[in-house]
């Protein structure tokens, strides 16, 4: 019985020490299935998102999705601590350290990998002393990592989201593609996209790594409830395609590295999130917003043949709009339309004060 204690107990600290350490420290995607964060995820989500589906599109409903990604992560880490301490509580009693009963023995255990040290019972081995001595060095290291893991975190979704606040006035709330094009040529400024290609390519690959590294960050969501990441990343994805099967301006090296990088992004999240591309779906791109978009590249004097414009556009779509589509499902975020035909507000527009017209103070 102590033998298999012992295992059984070693076992515990293994799995959630290599969790915690390639989920916290490791920097870089994992591939594994005996992952304590994994299976939580897997288990908590579905349930989370099947009551979100079962509510009306809403600033209620959106709340209700938004408390996902820090409760989960609070809870996950609650969960690591309790598996440890189960674990080293195993490894105590097979050591010799005498406990009067299992309570006993999670509460020696609980104040020694919290360090508390109160002292009422005492190691009689000398393996369970050395055990005692590993568990609150472990339950002090433990601590510390995941306190200075929420920084990172919070520092990774707050560089996201300051991007995804400033597309508001490039491309709408939510954003899209053709806005994007039409307010460009209405400034005329044009030329200023390719610059802000550049700036997505790189925001891009940040959410790429990032992401990748801390799982956790895909569930966080944007402020506004018409935005997110994944909308944001799509609306760059459709307006670099856009560009090229434009040709726009001749210059297409920019919109083709943005959209490598895209496709590379939504490739890796969906697998690393389990959500398969969907390709039998509903077109997203209707005939007046085609047409709509073919006039604005007209109006912005892009010279554009309507036949070649839209196969060189349904090609490029294919390489990306599966993966997006299926990212969008799985995290219940809409994913923007390619061109608004009405006239909407964006988020910088409105006010949370109803009744105040523009210009009124609200002081």
């Amino acid at each position: 019985m102590h033998l298999t204690a012992a295992l059984v107990g070693l076992v515990m600290v293994f799995v959630v020490l290599r969790d915690a350490f390639e989920t916290i420290v490791l920097p870089r995607r994992v591939a594994g299935r005996l992952r304590v964060s994994k299976i939580f995820y897997q288990v908590t989500w579905k349930p989370w998102a099947a009551i979100g589906r079962r509510m009306p599109p809403s600033e209620r409903r959106e709340s209700y999705l938004s408390t996902y990604g820090p409760i989960s992560l609070l809870i996950l880490i609650g969960l690591w601590g309790i598996i440890l301490i189960v674990g080293f509580a195993l490894l105590l009693w097979a050591a010799g350290f005498n406990f009067q009963s299992p309570i006993t023995a999670l509460y020696v255990s609980g104040w020694t990998f919290t360090t508390l040290g109160i002292g009422d019972f005492a190691p009689k081995t000398d393996l369970a002393r050395l055990i005692t001595v590993a568990e609150a060095g472990l339950g002090f290291g433990f601590l510390a990592i995941v306190i200075s893991y929420l920084p990172v975190l919070y520092q990774g979704f707050s560089r996201r989201e300051t991007r995804i606040s400033m597309l508001d006035e490039w491309a709408g709330s939510p954003p899209s593609a053709g806005d994007l094009l039409r307010r460009a040529s209405a400034a005329g400024e044009i030329e200023e996209l390719i610059p802000l290609m550049e700036t997505w390519e790189l925001w891009t690959a940040e959410l790429l790594e990032s992401h990748l590294s801390y799982q956790v960050l895909c569930y966080f969501r944007s402020q506004h409830e018409n935005q997110s990441w994944v909308a944001a990343l799509t609306a760059i994805l459709d307006f670099s395609a856009v560009w090229q099967a434009a040709k726009a301006t001749g210059h297409t090296w920019q919109a083709r590295r943005v959209y490598a990088m895209g496709r590379h992004a939504l490739g890796d999240l969906s697998q690393v999130m389990r959500a398969a591309p969907q390709f039998d779906v509903p077109d997203r791109l209707s005939e007046p917003e085609l047409a709509a978009l073919i006039q604005v590249l007209l109006e912005a004097g892009v010279a554009v043949d309507a036949v070649a414009f839209r196969d060189r556009l349904k090609k490029l779509r294919k390489g990306y709009e599966p993966y997006a589509m299926a990212l969008a499902h799985e995290l219940l975020m809409d994913l923007p339309p390619w061109m608004p035909l009405k006239t909407r507000q964006d988020n910088w527009e409105t006010t949370a004060w109803e009744g105040a017209a523009p210009g009124d103070s609200l002081h």
